[in-house]
């Protein structure tokens, strides 16, 4: 669970071998349209949150990294991709998406708008459909078993392609 008591937040990977603790505010929340952000969150845009490098606690695992210019290194999980930072001269944003509580972080401003994809600004106007009222997709949905971490720190992880165990940090 991401705790918000004493300004605490709590996050990580899809698969859990790489969780996160946040001690202290937040910082700006954006979105990056840029084509390398795009890339390396392979979507539409980076959902990303400025923090104070000092406040963040690794507490199970740690990411990958890639440098992806001559200024930008970004983390990964190395066991399952999950984007989770991105690492400039000028500070750590980790990925709004990869907090245990994403909905308590709003983005006040987007960047990179030049590369910005023509059709995101009209996705809210698509029609939406509940994933339990797709019919044709039911009878696959029966049988769909989810290896995803919980939203929350856990004591013991458990790798669910090979069945490792690890610990918390």
């Amino acid at each position: 669970m991401s705790e918000t008591v004493e300004n605490i937040r709590t996050g990580g990977c899809q698969c859990g071998a790489v969780r996160f603790r946040v001690d202290g505010p937040l910082g700006e929340a954006s979105i990056c349209h840029c084509r390398m952000c795009q890339k390396a969150f392979g979507h539409f845009y980076a959902p990303l949150v400025s923090v104070d490098a000092e406040r963040v606690t690794w507490t199970r695992g740690a990411p990958k990294r890639f440098r992806s210019s001559n200024h930008a290194t970004r983390g990964f999980c190395p066991a399952c991709g999950t984007p989770l930072t991105y690492e400039a001269p000028d500070g750590l944003a980790l990925a709004i998406g990869a907090f245990d509580r994403p909905v308590e972080i709003m983005p006040t401003v987007q960047f990179g708008i030049e590369a910005k994809l023509p059709f995101v600004d009209g996705i809210c106007a698509l029609p939406e459909k509940r994933t339990e009222d797709d019919m044709e997709a039911a009878p696959f949905l029966d049988t769909v078993t989810s290896y995803q971490h919980p939203d929350r720190d856990t004591e013991t992880w458990t790798h669910p392609a090979d069945g490792t165990t690890g610990q918390k940090d």
